[in-house]
């Protein structure tokens, strides 16, 4: 195994982070501009990842002080989604992890009108990653003023 600071242009991708590299294969890996050329997005996708290593899950995260457990950012997709993704690189480090071995999100929107603005700032966190990515459509979350909810699957590497 090569090192590399950046993914390959094929389907497996090495990554060099400190003293390990991690090698996890993304699957008929896509881009959402060409998926949804109507929409202003350009995030990295796949359509599966096969991982080797122990498993971090997350609890959906939201736009939430992880200490004081106050919501931020009412009425704002995009600054909700871009402390939601604070909070999972914070907690990923803390499990041992980074956002560069994010296998899995789930995204829950209350509006399918924040979906573009969510999309875009979350696609600046995972931008070379392709995890495997479902997006729905929820009625509500647990507090009103919540917009977005993010669930997140990660590989804690092996040493």
């Amino acid at each position: 195994v090569s090192k590399r600071e950046t993914p390959l242009t094929a389907d497996r991708f090495y990554w060099n982070r400190g003293d390990f590299i991690m090698a996890h294969t993304r699957m008929r890996t896509f881009n959402t501009r060409e998926t949804y050329p109507e929409q202003n997005l350009d995030n990295d996708l796949s359509q599966g990842v096969v991982a080797r290593g122990a498993t971090v899950f997350l609890r959906g995260q939201v736009s939430q002080d992880l200490d004081s457990r106050d919501s931020l950012h009412a009425g704002d997709p995009a600054l909700q989604t871009q402390k939601t993704m604070e909070n999972i690189e914070l907690l990923l480090e803390e499990a041992g992890s980074c956002m560069a071995h994010v296998c899995r999100i789930v995204v829950y929107l209350t509006d399918i009108r924040h979906r573009e603005s969510v999309y875009q700032e979350m696609g600046r966190w995972l931008k070379g990653v392709y995890p495997c990515s479902t997006g729905l459509v929820v009625s509500a979350l647990a507090r009103p003023e919540w917009l977005v909810e993010i669930e997140v699957t990660a590989v804690i590497p092996d040493e």
